[in-house]
């Protein structure tokens, strides 16, 4: 006997509708209606399915533990064996649906170690990639200068940042010692984080630059506390929009951010990658 495509489109609409019912009733056998008491369908997920997703996790995880071992050896890394690391990472997290949609995720907000950056400590700031946008054909020669500074006279680190998603609010610190590590401040750049930017972006708008927690300052005793703690600081938002309209405003990428590392770079120079290691998490966020 034939049955009309209408009449098996019905069954199987029917067939649907119970099974869907059912799967929300407690400690009920899918189909066991059309089925004698006793008799019970295989319809359980395979441990199969289970295997391939802990073999996914375990491979994202190695990938990850051999991007950070290359970040953290002795001898820095070159940035095309770092480039190399992170499109295998960016590859995985993408099949594997893990890491993305940094914007929208809830992941980046917390405090934040640098790791690794292809050039000076302190480019990982957005006070410099802000910079850069202002003085877009001078930045490179003045850059050199300040690199070019002896280890013995100058030492720079550790870079934090820490990003608050909810209060808007993004601050870079870079540690700056000089003169054998006689004088330290911590070079603290705040920038309001005006929206996001698709699934990766998120533009920030510098406000401001200051030197914090001077060593030198605090040899003064309470006078130099005060200054430390009182000084205004720069408006290094607004004197780079005097050279440079729209300057001050710079897009952060993030092509991977979890629980614990970040993968981020100024979208106006993509190729400069950095690798932050996570510290802490944002207020209010629970794994």
């Amino acid at each position: 006997m034939l049955t009309s495509p209408l009449t098996l489109a019905t069954v199987i609409l029917a067939v649907d509708f119970i099974y869907s019912f059912q799967s929300h009733a407690p400690n009920s056998r899918k189909y066991d209606i059309f089925l004698p008491i006793g008799t019970t369908f295989p319809l359980t997920m395979s441990s199969t399915t289970d295997n391939q997703l802990q073999t996914f996790e375990d491979e994202l995880e190695s990938a990850k533990i051999g991007l950070m071992r290359l970040c953290t050896s002795d001898s820095k890394a070159s940035l095309d064996d770092v480039q190399r690391k992170v499109r295998g990472l960016e590859d995985l997290a993408e099949r594997y649906g893990i890491g993305q949609g940094s914007s929208h995720s809830g992941l980046l907000s917390g405090e934040w170690e640098l790791v690794y950056s292809p050039d000076d400590i302190t480019r990982a700031s957005p006070f410099f990639w802000a910079f850069e946008k202002a003085f877009p054909e001078q930045s490179d020669q003045i850059f050199s200068i300040t690199d070019a500074i002896p280890a013995s006279l100058k030492e720079v680190g550790p870079a934090v940042q820490i990003i608050d998603m909810d209060e808007k609010t993004f601050i870079s610190r870079v540690k700056v010692a000089t003169l054998g590590g006689i004088a330290t401040s911590q070079m603290t750049t705040r920038a309001t984080i005006l929206g996001v930017e698709g699934l990766e972006g998120l533009r920030l708008k510098v406000e401001s630059t200051k030197p914090e927690n001077s060593t030198v300052l605090k040899k003064l005793g309470p006078l130099g506390g005060f200054v430390n703690s009182n000084s205004p600081p720069f408006p290094s938002g607004e004197a780079l929009e005097l050279v440079r309209k729209g300057s001050s405003e710079v897009v952060m990428k993030t092509t991977f951010c979890d629980e614990s590392l970040r993968i981020s770079s100024n979208a106006d120079s993509p190729r400069g990658v950095f690798i932050w290691k996570r510290t802490s998490f944002g207020d209010g966020f629970e794994i």
